[in-house]
């Protein structure tokens, strides 16, 4: 997951609060969480009231009632790891079983029986949510990891960072060519992982159905450097 940097700060008092969201429209069934920058002051509410509210605004939308329940369970840390990052913490979602189940279901029910023999997952979080995706749809589960992190032989596809270049490899052999993949991360913030990951299955010949995050940072138009490759979402946050 790439980390975001921001000259704003926002401070919580403790416990990390549940942040209160908002329904947009979009074409995909996603909600948008509040972004730190917002001049309205913030409110606290347990999740189970924001999910019921949530719940009633997403049916009005014709949206998925169970996209609120997941945008609610994320949680954003201000100035971590360091300060000016506002990190998007998936840890709180993997504690609620409700949440996390809707979540994998959710990707389950989009590719199950559309010919996907792959399940690209990125390192590391998408190692996360890629393996219950595979077995559920019966496909193989391939990790798309940094350099020097797979053994035997490996296949690298580099990209550009804010200073200097980073690889992603795969091992060779692990994809045939003309195989129907979906690429799965957590998170979509600049898109040049994402981007990499479908240059280097291109490359071998796989045909690229969809890349899959949870959470996309619209504000970064991380999808713009997917090319032709869709992208699924299911949570927008403004925190950039």
């Amino acid at each position: 997951m790439q980390s975001i940097v921001s000259s704003h700060h926002l401070c919580f008092a403790p416990p990390p609060p549940v942040l209160r969201h908002r329904l947009i429209c979009h074409s995909l069934p996603s909600i948008r969480l509040p972004s730190h920058r917002s001049t309205t002051s913030l409110r606290l509410f347990s999740c189970a009231a924001v999910s019921r509210e949530s719940e009633m605004a997403a049916k009005e939308d014709g949206q998925d009632p169970r996209i609120p329940k997941i945008a609610s369970s994320i949680r954003v840390i201000p100035d971590f790891p360091k300060p000016g990052v506002m990190f998007q913490d998936i840890t709180t979602l993997l504690l609620d079983t409700e949440a996390f189940k809707d979540t994998i279901d959710i990707f389950v029910e989009r590719y199950k029986g559309k010919g996907i023999s792959v399940v690209a997952g990125v390192e590391a979080r998408g190692f996360i949510f890629g393996p219950p995706i595979a077995l559920a749809i019966g496909a193989k589960f391939v990790p798309m990891r940094k350099p020097k992190k797979l053994p035997g032989k490996v296949i690298s596809e580099e990209y550009s960072l804010e200073y200097g270049t980073d690889k992603i490899e795969m091992h060779v052999g692990a994809v045939e060519p003309g195989e129907r993949a979906i690429i799965i991360d957590d998170l979509i913030a600049t898109g040049g992982t994402l981007a990499a990951a479908i240059r280097l299955l291109e490359r071998v010949g796989v045909k690229i159905v969809e890349c899959a995050c949870v959470i996309e940072l619209p504000e970064l138009k991380g999808r713009e450097k997917l090319g032709e490759a869709p992208l699924f979402i299911l949570v927008t946050s403004d925190a950039a």
